[in-house]
């Protein structure tokens, strides 16, 4: 009898492409689907411009959901909208709620205006490690991914971020999380599955542990 094919779309986090899901595995008999960055129009909500990213999506055909970081906060949206048969996300929030006070205090006096788009694009030893990324390989991709990011898109991501206000979590949601997360820490969460000392980057230094916990889900 042939293999039912498994489809899982993937958002990769800010500053992020597709690279950072490079140690996630599975399967043959998973088709693996990247969802791209689109351009946001001006003054583009979180909730706009995940619509506008799900239209990317074939809804006629089964499917599954994985977002890294602020790609969890766009995947949490289209999973409201479109409920795919299930949606992961990593290292991110499900509801604004539990975004970290510090986040909320930012975001309701504007402060990431003030911080200058070069800014955005440095990638220095002590940002990589605040990151997670403590191997070379891994401290080489995270600057690499910093590198080739774009600064005003960026910026318009953080703004997103910090005015979202998403309080219902999908039923069909699972929230993985680790216990060494410093841009988001764990102490303001209450994920499905931790990763012990895993970082805000553990979908690359994770990346076998978290592709068996998905892979024991969806089966």
């Amino acid at each position: 009898m042939e293999k039912r094919v498994k489809r899982i779309y993937f958002i990769s986090g800010l500053g992020a492409d597709r690279r950072a899901f490079k140690k996630l595995t599975f399967p043959s008999d998973f088709e693996l689907i990247y969802i791209d960055w689109i351009t946001p129009e001006a003054d583009e909500s979180l909730e706009n411009y995940a619509l506008r990213m799900a239209l990317k999506i074939d809804t006629s055909i089964p499917f599954y959901l994985i977002g890294l970081s602020f790609g969890g906060m766009l995947a949490t949206e289209i999973s409201k909208k479109l409920g795919p048969l299930h949606t992961f996300i990593i290292s991110s929030s499900p509801v604004f709620e539990q975004l970290p006070w510090y986040y909320k205090m930012a975001g309701s006096l504007s402060l990431q205006k003030l911080v200058p788009v070069h800014l955005l694009k440095k990638g220095n030893n002590i940002g990589l490690r605040f990151m997670g990324a403590k191997t070379p390989d891994e401290r080489l991709l995270l600057k690499q991914l910093i590198v080739d990011s774009d600064p005003h898109f960026m910026k318009w991501a953080l703004t997103c971020i910090l005015k979202w206000r998403n309080k219902d979590r999908p039923a069909n949601l699972t929230h993985i999380h680790g216990t060494a997360d410093h841009i988001l820490p764990i102490k303001y969460y209450n994920p499905d599955i931790i990763i012990p000392h895993g970082s805000h980057f553990m979908v690359y230094a994770n990346g076998k542990e978290i592709s068996e916990y998905i892979q024991q889900s969806i089966r």
